[in-house]
C-alpha cells in the first residue's frame, strides 16, 4: 500500500467544506510534488451534502483496507440527519482501522462518531464551538477542549470544523513532509498557516495563534507588521472595536499569554534573527521597537 493515501469517510448529509478543504489541501500537495491517493468511502451507496449535492464516485466500506500508513479523514455532517440506526454499518471498520494504528481525523461534528465508536473515551478532543458542551454532554468519558483548531491525542486528531479541517489537512502534511512543504500548499491555496500549538513554533508570525478568535488573530497580525513601532492597547482595541480591558482579557483567554508578554517574545525573536544577519544594532533595536540598543541587548539576554 502506498504510505501516502488518504481515506475519506463520508456520511449522508456531510458538510460540504468540512471535506472539501481537508481533500484540496492534499490535491494542492500533489500539484506541489507530494501526491496522495485519495479515496472516498461511505456506508451508502449514493451519500449527499447537508447543502444537497449529492456523490455518486463513492466505495464501499469493505472496498479498502485500511493499514498503519494510511490516514483516515471522517468529515463533519448535520448531526440531526445522522442515522444512529446504521451504527454496526461504519463503527467496526472506523475501529479496525484505529486498531492499525492509522492516523484517524475528524472534522467538526464528526467528532461524534469517533465519540460512538469509543475511539476518544479518555481523550482530549475538539468539535466546533456550537457542538463542545453537547459533545461532553453526551460522552461523558471525553475531555472536550474550547477554542482550539485542533486537538491531537496519539494518532487520533479532531478539529473544530469548517475551515479548520484545512488547518488540520496542512499540519498532517507538514507531518510528512516538513513545514516549508506544508507552508508551500498553503501559500498555492492561499491559505494563513495556523498551528495546533504542541509543536514549537518555526515563525513568529505563527506563535499563539492556537485559537479560533478572529478578533484576536487581527490584533495579532498587527502587532507582528508594526513591531518597529510604540504599539498601545488602546490602539490595538480601536482596530477591533472593544474596550481595552475586554481585549486584555480575551487576549489572554485565547492565546495564554498578555499582550504586553507577547509583544515581548515577538520583539526578541525578530530581534535574535537580525542579529545573526550582521545588521548593525542600532538598525536592529529601531525594527524591533525597542527605545535603544542597550534595551535590546537586556532584552536578548532575559529571553
Amino acid at each position: 500500500m502506498s504510505s501516502n493515501r488518504v481515506i475519506f469517510l463520508i456520511f449522508d448529509s456531510v458538510h460540504l467544506l468540512d471535506l472539501a478543504g481537508a481533500v484540496t489541501v492534499f490535491y494542492e500537495s500533489g500539484c506541489c510534488g507530494k501526491h496522495y491517493d485519495m479515496r472516498y468511502v461511505s456506508p451508502y451507496q449514493n451519500p449527499a451534502t447537508s447543502s444537497g449535492l449529492g456523490f455518486s464516485n463513492v466505495e464501499p466500506l469493505s472496498s479498502v483496507t485500511v493499514n498503519k500508513n494510511d490516514i483516515v479523514i471522517v468529515a463533519g455532517m448535520e448531526i440531526k440527519k445522522w442515522n444512529r440506526a446504521d451504527d454496526q454499518l461504519w463503527i467496526p471498520w472506523l475501529q479496525a482501522a484505529a486498531a492499525t494504528g492509522a492516523t484517524i481525523s475528524s472534522i467538526c461534528t464528526a467528532a461524534f462518531a469517533l465519540a460512538a465508536a469509543g475511539l476518544l473515551n479518555g481523550q482530549n478532543c475538539t468539535t466546533h464551538w456550537a457542538w463542545t458542551t453537547i459533545l461532553q454532554q453526551k460522552y461523558p468519558l471525553l475531555k472536550v477542549m474550547d477554542n482550539k483548531l485542533f486537538v491531537q491525542s496519539g494518532r487520533i486528531f479532531t478539529s473544530a470544523g469548517i475551515a479548520t479541517g484545512i488547518d488540520l489537512a496542512l499540519y498532517l502534511i507538514e507531518e510528512q513532509h516538513g513545514a516549508a512543504f506544508a507552508c508551500l500548499v498553503a501559500k498555492d491555496m492561499v491559505v494563513y498557516v495556523r498551528r495546533d500549538g504542541t509543536e514549537a513554533q518555526n515563525s513568529i508570525y505563527l506563535q499563539n495563534r492556537q485559537h479560533i478568535n478572529h478578533h484576536i488573530h487581527q490584533v495579532q497580525d498587527h502587532i507582528v507588521k508594526h513591531l518597529h513601532h510604540k504599539l498601545k492597547i488602546e490602539q490595538l482595541a480601536e482596530l477591533v472595536f472593544i474596550s481595552p480591558r475586554n481585549l486584555t482579557r480575551l487576549f489572554k483567554s485565547a492565546t495564554g499569554t498578555t499582550i504586553g508578554q507577547y509583544i515581548q517574545s515577538l520583539r526578541q525573536e525578530k530581534a535574535k534573527h537580525l542579529l545573526k544577519t550582521k545588521h548593525k544594532i542600532a538598525w536592529v533595536a529601531k525594527e524591533c521597537g525597542f527605545s535603544s540598543p542597550a534595551q535590546l541587548r537586556k532584552s536578548v539576554k532575559e529571553a
